[in-house]
């Protein structure tokens, strides 16, 4: 299973939010670049970058910094943040960034997920399945669509998404587990490749989505455990890449 050390960039800065409120930051830093390089040093195989800024204003404020720290690690990049429009999709297509991750227009503009689809390929994209209460929030969390997170779920399937990330937004930030029955209901329902994010708080979170991987649950993003030092990227490769952290 991959691990992604999460990086969130607001106001340019390093920050975690809770429950995705803008006004509710901590800031861990004020060099993403930097930062970048430190999970790198720790043993990160994976980054998940997010343009804050970009999310809640509808397109990227922090793409040419995300560009700089793919440019500066050696290892896969997967960015998300107001990617709406082709000209977006096909400048990530045309960069350094590894991965795409589409929310809000993967929701409310269909048409324009599947022109992303042609433009970066199944390979390069990764839609994100941002819920609370089991319906789906959009605009940087900022919107409650109509829209039911397993129905979202079966309509990405019909596309050609392959994998997507789910966030239970009431955890995220909040160092209250992961919410793990909500990760198994959709996993059972669903053919997409998941990956896990909100809530991690720390190792048996781990060790409790490792026994899903066999549902398709092949990735767990973390970001406030790791900054706070509830453990380290290489004790939860150590997890997450053996068969003994299942429990």
């Amino acid at each position: 299973m991959r691990f992604f050390p999460a990086i969130d960039i607001q106001g340019g800065r390093c920050v975690r939010l809770r429950k995705g409120d803008f006004a509710d930051e901590t800031v861990f830093g004020d060099d993403p670049v930097a930062m970048a390089e430190h999970w790198v040093a720790e043993g990160a195989r994976f980054l998940h970058i997010v343009d804050l800024d970009g999310a809640r204003e509808g397109e990227p404020r922090n793409l040419a910094v995300i560009e700089a720290i793919a440019d500066t690690v050696d290892i896969p990049v997967q960015a998300g943040g107001g990617i709406r429009t082709d000209e977006v999709a096909a400048r990530i297509a045309g960069g350094p960034v590894a991965r795409a991750v589409i929310g809000t227009n993967a929701v409310e503009d269909l048409d324009f997920l599947r022109r992303a689809l042609d433009i970066l390929g199944a390979e390069r994209i990764v839609v994100a399945v941002d819920a609370e209460d089991g319906m789906v929030k959009t605009r940087g969390w900022q919107r409650r669509s109509d829209v039911e997170a397993a129905d979202l779920v079966r309509r990405l399937e019909g596309v050609g998404v392959r994998e997507i990330l789910y966030t239970d937004i009431s955890r995220d930030g909040m160092m209250q587990n992961v919410n793990l029955e909500a990760i198994h209901d959709l996993a059972e329902r669903s053919n997409l490749e998941i990956i896990a994010s909100g809530g991690v708080t720390g190792l048996d979170d781990l060790r409790d989505l490792l026994t899903l991987e066999p549902l398709g649950v092949t990735g767990v993003i973390a970001g406030r455990a790791l900054y706070e030092g509830r453990f380290t990227v290489a004790e939860a490769r150590a997890v997450l890449e053996s068969r003994e952290g299942a429990r």
